[in-house]
This record gives C-alpha cells, structure tokens and sequence, in this order.
C-alpha cells in the first residue's frame, strides 16, 4: 500500500490541493514525494518517526531558512512547512547530469552556501564537532592491528590535531553531508538538498570532502591534482566575494581531521580490523566490501602526501605511509578509487 501523502488541511490552505503525487526515493530516514499542485510542483519531504527525527527536521528546516539568503540560490526555495508533520515543502528544481569537471561548480555553491550564515547565526545550529581522542585511539589501534609501528611524537601530534580542530573558528552553514546526490545540477547553477545534519563550524571541513573523498558519502571519488586546484581555487574565490573576506582555517588539519573521524563504515572496518586480525586467518578475513579498504587506503594516501614535512603532523605521514603500504601489500588487487562520479 503507497504512503499517505502527508499534506493536511494547513498546507492545503497555503498552497492548494494536491491534483496528483508519485514516491520519489530517498533514505530510509524520510519519505519523499514530487507533487503537482493547481500553480505549480512541488517537492514534499517527510522525516519519518524514530530517533532523533524532530532534531533532523529542525536542522533541515533551519538551515534551508539560513540558506535561502545565497545569491544566486543555492537551496531550492522552502515554500511551506508543517512542524507537527515533519513535513517540508520544497521548490522543484530540474537536475541535470552535471560535466565531467562538475567539482568546480560544485565547490563555488558551497562557498556560497557557507556564507550564508555568520557569527549573528550562534546557536541557530549544532557546533560542527570534530575527532576526539576516542578516534585517535581507534586510529592507533588500527595502526597496531595492522602490525604497523607509531613512530614518536605520532600520538602527541594527532592529540594536538584534535585540540587545534576543536578551537578551529568559524560560523559557516555547513550541510553536514554534501555528497553527490545530495547536490543538484542545474542550468542555473548547483543548489544542495538533505540538511538533516546541518551545523555550523568551519567550512573548510566540508571543502576537504574532495581531496579526502567524501568522507559521509556512499561513494567516494579522486579527482586529478589540476582539477582538484580549479575547484579549490574556485571555492575561495566564491566565499572572498561573498564575505570579502579570506577562508579561515587549515585544508591540511581538515583532511587529516577526517582521516580520524572517518564514517560510519570506516569506523565499523576499524572495529573488525581490530577484533578480527588477531584471530582470524589473513586467508579467511572479510572487510565487507573492496570499497571499504579503497576508501582507508585512499585517505592514507592523501593524508601521507599532504603532512609530508609538517611540524606536528610529520609523524602522521610516516604512519600514514606505512600503514597504506602494508595494506596494499595484503591486498594487493585493491585499486584506485574511481574518478567519475557514479
């Protein structure tokens, strides 16, 4: 049996009578349908019940409000919403398969969407949080497991790592997961969809997604150098326009940051990494899937390379390094992340 469309008497009131609707797909934390009304379509998203839904609607719709200031739009518009629902309704916006060199756009909307909201904006949202110590030792665990020795100082430099992210400024809009899908191309421009985990923190957190590989995200992609600048270059010349101001924080300590937070799939493969090679035959030994280690092994790669020669994250490299080399060594039919997006 299809779904109620959850769209009562009040947004009735506001914008008319649904004449037709269809089921669009979505996560499994919300329901989403594309509904014609008598002037014009709309997009109607549902959060469904369970935990922390209430705290997922209100950052969405917070966010989506915060974000609407953007010129040009980077959000489709807000148009109504019922809070006893859950229920947003949202423009409808035509997306299109984006080009090849579709980070570029990618990254200047999200400058733009960064910019959106400023230090007035204080508690409008969670704080971005980074790793803690918990990660970092979860890292050295892997480390360990992976029969992979620290070297010194390693430890000292990922706690101040951890120290300097936690202190990082910033009043940015950050979205909290924006991976492709969660982005829609357009002939006007890129506009972001799905602020269920939006917060507010440093924006470099967010622009190091293209260099680490979309740490929240189901796929992962590892653009070329060349292309990875133009898309940098761009999202710091978006957010200088519209701030005049210079992007604060550090692009080396974010990517770093996220090799340590990760996600919730690398976090699960350091669980077993650490529970399962001691006792279980390299052999028999399962990760789930080959994209787990493609992941890990990709963000060791970018992190080695990017604290190469670093003051406190020198140590960081050398493990990095290591720790990649012995995984590529174990699996030696891992390949490279894919450079298109899927």
């Amino acid at each position: 049996m299809p779904s109620r469309l959850p769209f009562g008497n009040g947004l009735r009131a506001e914008l008319g009578t649904p004449e037709r609707s269809r089921r669009l797909g979505s996560s499994p934390r919300s329901k989403v349908w594309e509904v014609v009304l008598p002037t014009a379509t709309v997009v109607v998203k549902q959060l469904v019940e369970g935990p922390g839904a209430d705290e997922r609607y209100t950052r969405e719709a917070t966010a989506l409000r915060l974000a609407a200031r953007g010129r040009p739009p980077v959000v489709p518009a807000l148009l109504a919403t019922d809070a006893d629902e859950r229920v947003l309704v949202l423009e409808h916006v035509e997306h299109r398969p984006p080009a090849g060199d579709w980070i570029v756009d990618y990254a200047g909307a999200l400058a733009r969407l960064h910019a959106t909201a400023g230090p007035e904006d204080t508690g409008t949202l969670p704080r971005w949080r980074g790793p803690n110590r918990a990660d970092v030792d979860s890292f050295l665990q892997l480390a360990a497991a992976l029969e992979v020795p620290v070297p010194p100082g390693a430890d000292a430099g990922l706690q101040d790592l951890v120290d300097r992210l936690d202190r990082a400024p910033g009043h940015a809009l950050l979205h909290g997961d924006p991976c492709p899908g969660n982005d829609l191309h357009t002939a006007a421009g890129v506009r972001f969809i799905d602020f269920e985990q939006a917060s507010l923190g440093g924006g470099m957190m967010e622009l190091a997604y293209l260099r680490i590989g979309f740490p929240t995200c189901w796929c992962v992609t590892s653009a070329p150098d060349p292309l990875l600048e133009r898309a940098e270059g761009a999202y710091r010349d978006a957010w200088r326009t519209a701030t005049g101001t210079e992007v604060p924080g550090d692009l080396t300590d974010a990517c770093a940051g996220w090799l340590l937070r990760g996600d919730a799939l690398v976090q699960r493969a350091h669980r077993e990494t650490v529970d399962h090679l001691a006792r279980i035959p390299q052999r028999d030994w399962r990760w789930g899937t080959v994209t787990a280690r493609q992941r890990l092994v990709h963000r060791l790669g970018v992190v080695s390379g990017m604290t190469a020669g670093h003051g406190t994250l020198g140590g960081l490299s050398v493990l990095s390094d290591a720790m990649r080399r012995r995984m590529l060594a174990r699996w030696p039919g891992l390949r490279p992340v894919p450079a298109e997006r899927p």
